[in-house]
């Protein structure tokens, strides 16, 4: 991969698209830091507790915060890397443009989507599995998380760049490869 400016990589997309693992291949084929919000989060009822829904969407707005804090930090330093968490094309394509009138770096988002049903059945089984940390009250939140599950997909930000969607409805299937030179085409044509 080669670049002239600094490289932010969003993988993105609703809950169990399978962005984390996408993510971590996709950072370790490009040798790119990965910053996952849900690792942030996780650190957080680590060091703060787990309590109810109403606290686990605190920490999750204090983790988006920290995220960003991060963003700008790696940024500024003209550092490439990764992010990887759901985000809301109103909201974080607002600051994402701001970051974009600061700092100097070329965006891909890859956008992960999935069959809706498969999606919500996934985030029940993940949530009922016991691997995921307890902190996010997956359990509890089946009726708010439903709606966007069963659209799934989400627009991209509106920041420029370019954008790739990734379906990932049979993981199994996904050939890694195709998505490694999507990005490797990308960053050459920068």
């Amino acid at each position: 991969m080669s670049m002239s400016k600094t490289l932010l990589l969003i993988i993105t997309g609703p809950s169990c698209t399978g962005k984390t693992t996408l993510a971590q291949k996709i950072g370790e084929r490009f040798e790119l830091p990965v910053i996952s919000r849900d690792d942030i989060k996780e650190s957080l009822f680590d060091s703060l507790g787990v309590k109810d829904r109403e606290w686990s969407k605190s920490i999750g707005a204090a983790s988006f915060g920290i995220l960003y804090k991060m963003i700008h930090i790696l940024l500024k330093a003209r550092k490439s890397f990764i992010i990887e968490t759901p985000l809301n094309p109103e909201y974080d394509g607002r600051k994402f443009l701001e970051l974009k009138q600061e700092y100097d770096f070329e965006v891909i988002q890859v956008m992960c989507k999935a069959e809706g049903n498969i999606l919500f059945e996934r985030f029940k089984k993940r949530s009922e599995s016991g691997d995921r940390h307890p902190g996010h009250v997956d359990e509890r939140n089946y009726d708010e998380f439903k709606e966007v599950l069963l659209k799934g997909y989400q627009e991209p930000l509106d920041i420029g760049g370019k954008v790739f969607e990734i379906d990932t409805t049979d993981y199994s299937t996904l050939n890694h490869e195709s998505v490694f030179d999507l990005i490797e085409t990308a960053t050459n044509d920068t």
